[in-house]
């Protein structure tokens, strides 16, 4: 398995960033990787040959990590590119924005750092394509049976390319102009430009998927007409309503849902239109940064991203602000490995220029006479632990409140559940106690007939590779209702068997 004793040789080694003042100027992607591509055989090189991996039990997908570092190291990256395709739909999508759960799973990661796995996945994948081996798979038969899948992020797009591989026809209805979801309008561009999204969607619709845009169901287009005209379908429109900071001044403009500033962002820098917020309403203007004090309320992935987009902007300062405690800086022994551990990160975006603040809550935020947002009224807090099974107590610090300068305020903090109303309204499923559509795992069936549901719709908000996992396992099921029984895999897992 790769080099024996590669771990011991080598080091781990990334690929550099352009300079914080070139990458500022634009929306591409930011990464050397020519300079970088010579080192992929001594990276791969480090996969230990462990006893019992763990690498691919910390990826949801149960990618065949192992596997495709020997096969990199070989330099075989046509073997690399079947293994990795075989566990994951869009590695061109994984290998840029997944915090790589697998590599703090890596058992070279106990007193090492890990194997650099995510980078290892993009080079495969992008190898995969300009050697022509990423080509369109047309099945050969077709089955008869049709599935609408509404919603096109990755757990829709995963759960119709597998469908479609099954001899399914599958079609996708999306609301917005593009198919993508959050992958074509929440991620700026320098962590995932938009033509490797149509990439992946160009090949998808050569191999038989039928894309539909500007489809909202229950809205443009009736329920009940996928419901006569389709065998199955599968919900998969993600986790889209943003939670809320309903402190005094909060209507009114300078103060938006971090996705709305992020997605007409990424509409304007790709000449989309036909934005639609969370409730399918269209947006019609554009939110700048510029020549603004922007603060960024939560500090987890959309945040940073906020913070990206508005120095892009050109925004006259940028601030990062979380309810939370500052993360440690390593892991602590609330955090074994191989759990993934909530430590002190920096994205390349806060490298960019970020005041970074725990601790704080907002207060209000404060207008002027024309009721233009001016600034913030925040205090400093503290978590109060009581007896063990309680939760903790948020507590003010006293003669902590204050304001700070604030022209654009972006709330980051997370999203609660699927809209409510339109398509689960007319369909009547069932939702769970936090009003996602309530679906097993491993079943996906919802509380209605031939009805479906996976990722964020399902299981409230994740990460890309869950998505993909929801897509895939829902797939599985629905093919099996469809059929009798299923040849599609859905991930490899450490007794090294599909299921």
């Amino acid at each position: 398995m790769a080099k024996a004793t590669g771990f011991l040789e080598k080091g781990r080694e990334v690929p550099s960033r352009e300079n914080v003042e070139t990458r500022i100027e634009h929306y591409r992607e930011m990464y050397k990787d020519s300079e970088f591509a010579p080192k992929m055989t001594e990276q791969a090189s480090r996969c230990m040959d462990c006893g019992v991996p763990f690498c691919h039990s910390g990826c949801p997908l149960g990618n065949i990590i192992p596997e495709f570092n020997d096969a990199v190291y070989r330099q075989d990256w046509a073997e690399a590119w079947d293994i990795l395709k075989s566990t994951n739909n869009f590695p061109e999508f994984t290998g840029r924005i997944c915090p790589a759960p697998c590599e703090t799973a890596c058992v070279l990661g106990i007193n090492q750092p890990a194997v650099t796995i995510h980078n290892i996945e993009r080079f495969i994948v992008e190898r995969a394509y300009k050697e022509g081996w990423a080509k369109p798979v047309i099945p050969k038969t077709r089955t008869g049976k049709t599935i609408a899948v509404v919603g096109s992020g990755p757990a829709g797009l995963a759960c119709a390319a597998q469908l479609n591989s099954a001899g399914h026809t599958v079609t996708v209805f999306e609301r917005a102009e593009k198919i993508g979801g959050l992958v074509r309008y929440g991620i700026p561009d320098f962590k995932l430009e938009k033509w490797i999204v149509q990439r992946k969607v160009d090949v998808m619709e050569a191999e038989g998927v039928i894309f539909k845009t500007n489809a909202h169901i229950g809205v443009d287009v009736p329920t009940k007409e996928l419901q006569n005209k389709f065998d199955v379908i599968v919900l998969s429109g993600g986790s889209t309503v943003p939670r809320d900071l309903p402190a005094k001044g909060r209507e009114g403009k300078g103060v938006y849902a971090a996705m709305e500033f992020l997605s007409s962002n990424s509409s304007r820098v790709n000449g989309m239109s036909g934005l639609k917020n969370h409730r399918g309403e269209e947006i019609d203007h554009e939110i700048f940064a510029t020549d603004r004090n922007v603060l960024v309320i939560g500090g987890g992935d959309t945040g940073s991203d906020c913070v990206g987009t508005s120095i892009r902007h050109k925004a006259k300062s940028v601030t990062q602000i979380e309810i939370m405690p500052k993360p440690p800086e390593e892991r602590d022994t609330n955090m074994p490995w191989p759990s993934y551990p909530m430590v002190m990160r920096t994205s390349s975006s806060q490298e960019e220029g970020c005041n970074r603040n725990w601790l704080i809550n907002t207060k209000e935020f404060i207008r002027d006479a024309e009721g233009n947002l001016k600034a913030l009224k925040i205090v400093d807090v503290e978590w109060v632990h009581g007896e063990p099974g309680t939760r903790p107590q948020l507590l003010e610090k006293k003669e902590t409140l204050r304001e700070i300068p604030c022209e654009l305020a972006l709330l980051a903090m997370g999203f609660l559940h699927p809209p409510k109303e339109g398509l689960l309204f007319d369909l009547g499923v069932e939702l769970d106690e936090r009003g996602n559509v309530k679906a097993d795992y491993g079943k996906h069936q919802t509380s209605v007939a031939n009805v479906y549901a996976c990722g964020d719709m399902r299981r409230g908000q994740s990460l890309v590779v869950w998505a993909i996992t929801e897509g895939r396992e829902c797939a599985v099921n629905i093919d099996e209702h469809l059929m009798g029984f299923s040849n599609l895999e859905c991930k490899f897992d450490s007794n090294l068997h599909a299921h």
